[in-house]
């Protein structure tokens, strides 16, 4: 075998090892109907609770199976970037079912784990959650604001509710 021919299965291993890891973190559980609006205002509702309780000032969002938005809030002063992340955590956690801090994991083993950044709609930043209901995932909970693990905190808050 050529270097080059070594080179490439190489690489192609390695590519394969990375998404077979980004694979293995994907919850098992199957999707269900979409979160309504009202389960969806009852995740937000400890969500924003516990930021409150912590001083921490957030934006909280919840979206369907298809990361559509479904509730969104924002409390006052919150930065005006975290509007837009809180729904793409959320939506990253739906569409991938997984937490989004297992592409953050990933992404923080550098290497072949940078591959994530070229991911489309995959947001590598704690704090989007998926949501489950008699064991099927509804939708997805994102919150930002504060420290990635910090939002987390606020987004299992919401999620847990709803279990």
């Amino acid at each position: 075998m050529s270097r080059k021919t070594v080179a490439r299965s190489a690489v192609a291993a390695m590519i394969l090892l990375c998404g077979l890891a980004i694979a293995k973190t994907q919850m098992p559980n199957p999707l269900g109907g979409p979160v309504s609006l009202e389960n969806a205002r009852k995740a937000a509702a400890p969500a924003l609770a516990e930021a409150e309780k912590n001083h921490w000032t957030v934006a909280v969002a919840v979206v369907d199976t298809g990361g559509n938005l479904i509730y969104y809030e924002k409390m006052d002063n919150t930065q005006i970037g975290s509007a837009n992340l809180a729904i793409e955590k959320a939506r990253t956690a739906a569409l991938f079912k997984r937490p989004t801090k297992a592409f953050q994991d990933v992404l923080a083993g550098g290497g072949d784990g940078q591959r994530i950044l070229s991911l489309k709609g995959v947001v590598a930043i704690e704090g989007g959650i998926p949501l489950v209901m008699d064991g099927k995932i509804v939708g997805a909970i994102g919150v930002s604001g504060a420290t990635s693990a910090q939002d987390a905190q606020c987004a299992k808050a919401g999620a847990d509710v709803l279990k």
